[in-house]
């Protein structure tokens, strides 16, 4: 019967629990879908530099877990605030107060078991759509990876439905002992922010001063090591929250002294309404700043990575394709690339010696890009000359050889002198093609033809002499993190808007007398859902334009992994903001739908 009676509960308000149980889905499968990164220790290992990326996800899965413990929370006072009138109802009617703690229990169990399984599926098949699409667009290799992951599955079981174990005894503790009355008239409208002026003005300078600081410490790691990550996470954290607790409050309070703002439309009720509850928002708000920061960051990493392996290839490889004993390919050979220039150094050889025209590198230089002080690359040119009075110069020659040839002497000779030796000819050739990305794969098939027709060749050593292979060793090396990024960025973007979608909805019955109040007193429909619309905006933009102060700072963290770590920073911008654009606007629209009846 409490069975019956829990699902008829659902189906009268499906529509709220659509809302609910679709964010509670998505909450699930985010969290599957990162524990199928954390617990494939042979994925993390295999697809990143460093071991210790383990680790790192170990302390992502606690810092998810209390993400989504804190998310929960807020989809739960959603739930109590649609239901605790009919609670209240079956109270009056004589019910007893176990059997309600019962419905409440059963009610918010099979929800939260449903949406568990549910989400599950759908964190599978994201995981895979995800996959395929990041290795599809951004050309990223990885392994051992599985969107099906049995531990991930157990442990999102086992953690979901021991969070809704507590949280169902919680909701049914707290409605049994609260009076008919309370429930009736339930508010949860916080209590406004009374504060002395001389307590905010020194909680706005303290917020100020630690923000300061902690993006200072970001300019030191360098210097100041782990330190400065210390340092700089405690005070960016305080002084996040500060912002919040008082300077978005003294802002509030200035703009509603400003008549020219406060009087215009219905500007003095949204800043009041935004003054009223920024006190309980400030920790929800404080959260999602610094997850906004961590998400974007992650994704704007990522980006990086994925640009690092282009730079970092064109700064290893002078040419594009360097070919031994080059008279052995015929011009058929060449037909799939698209070369800008090709040079070819002819060389002759005996026991000791190997022999070449000086002319030929007095016509086109050999090209050797190396590393500046400040992390460039710039192009050196040697000339036959050069090559055969520096030592230096002619081990960069000595780097295009084969194995056999390295331990040989280098004589430059004139052209006739060079043609009177007795030896056979053979050919150095170097290439450099028009567009690299567009013929990589056919220049892969040359290189690898290379090794193919010269057994010498050590192929681990060898292959840093041309470019599509040097293109794919660093993609392997920086894929794993550069999947890892967005991978990562989105689930936490999606669980922070949801967090703040949710706390903003718990609150919105609350708000129905007001509306309805204005509504009544002549105010337009269309003035109230602009007012709905600046509040919640205001309530979205705030944490997202810090987190993105946040992350420009934050990526100085980032200097000596990535040479230019803001370069293409709009890329992962706009995909954030379309992403949390999208969450703003659905939150607008159920919002207006509880504060306001539908118009017939």
């Amino acid at each position: 019967m409490l069975l019956k009676l829990s699902l008829t509960g659902i189906k009268g308000r499906l529509r709220d629990y659509v809302v609910l149980f679709s964010g509670l889905v998505m909450a699930s499968g985010i969290f599957y879908m990162f524990e199928g990164l954390a617990t494939n220790k042979t994925f993390l290992e295999s697809n990143s530099m460093i071991s210790s990326v383990v680790m790192i996800f170990h302390l992502g899965t606690v810092l998810l877990s209390i993400i989504t413990f804190v998310y929960i929370l807020y989809a739960n006072s959603f739930l109590m605030t649609m239901r605790q009138k009919d609670y209240a109802m079956f109270m009056m009617l004589g019910a007893k107060g176990r059997k309600i703690a019962q419905l409440i229990f059963i009610e918010t169990f099979v929800v939260g078991v449903g949406a568990t399984v549910m989400g599950i599926v759908l964190g599978i098949g994201l995981s895979s759509i995800v996959q395929q699409l990041l290795v599809k667009q951004l050309e990223i290799k990885i392994t051992h990876f599985s969107a099906v992951n049995t531990t991930a599955v157990l442990f999102t079981i086992v953690f979901f439905i021991v969070i809704f174990l507590l949280a169902a005894l919680v909701n049914a503790m707290t409605i049994v002992k609260k009076p008919i009355l309370s429930l009736l008239k339930a508010s949860e409208t916080p209590l406004p922010a009374n504060r002395k002026p001389i307590t905010l003005v020194i909680e706005v300078i303290a917020g100020v001063l630690f923000l300061a600081i902690g993006y200072f410490m970001m300019t030191q790691v360098m210097k100041l090591a782990f330190l400065a990550l210390i340092i700089a996470l405690i005070t960016i954290v305080l002084g996040t929250y500060f912002v919040f607790h008082s300077i978005l409050i003294f802002v509030l309070d200035v703009l509603k002294k400003r008549d020219s703002i406060a009087l215009k439309k219905l500007n003095n009720f949204t800043l009041s309404q935004l003054s009223f509850r920024i006190q309980d928002y400030t920790r929800i708000l404080s959260m999602v700043a610094m997850l906004f920061a961590l998400a974007l960051g992650a994704i704007t990493v990522g980006l990086g990575f994925h640009n690092e392996i282009m730079k970092m290839t064109e700064a290893t490889s002078t040419y594009d394709l360097v070919l031994n004993n080059g008279q052995n390919f015929s011009d058929s050979d060449f037909k799939k690339i698209h070369p800008s220039s090709e040079t070819i150094y002819q060389q002759k050889e005996d026991a000791n010696t190997v022999y070449y025209d000086r002319s030929q590198f007095d016509q086109t230089p050999l090209a050797v890009k190396k590393f500046t002080s400040n992390r460039q690359t710039k192009v050196v040119r040697y000339t036959g000359e050069q090559l055969a009075n520096d030592l230096n110069a002619s081990d960069q020659l000595r780097s295009l050889e084969l194995p056999e040839q390295s331990a040989k002497k280098h004589q430059f000779l004139t052209s006739e002198e060079f043609s009177a030796l007795p030896m056979k000819v053979a050919e150095l050739r170097v290439i450099t093609v028009k567009d690299f990305v567009k013929d990589k794969e056919a220049l892969k098939e040359l290189a690898n033809e290379n090794f193919s027709k010269n057994p010498t060749l050590d192929k681990n050593m060898g292959s840093m002499n041309q470019k599509s292979l040097v293109y794919e060793l660093y993609n392997a090396l920086f894929s794993g993190f550069e999947f890892m990024g967005f991978f990562l960025g989105i689930a936490f973007l999606t669980m922070l808007a949801s967090c703040l979608m949710f706390k903003i909805l718990s609150g919105a019955k609350s708000d129905i007398q007001r509306y309805s109040m204005l509504e009544k007193i002549g105010a337009r429909r269309k003035l109230l859902k602009q007012s709905i619309r600046k509040e919640i905006g205001i309530l979205f933009l705030v944490p997202g334009l810090l987190g993105v102060i946040h992350v420009l700072f934050g990526l100085q963290l980032f200097t000596t992994l990535l040479s230019e770590p803001y370069s293409n920073i709009w890329l992962p911008f706009l995909i954030f903001f379309v992403l949390y654009f999208i969450y703003y606007l659905l939150t607008v629209w159920i919002y207006t739908g509880i504060v306001m009846k539908r118009e017939d």
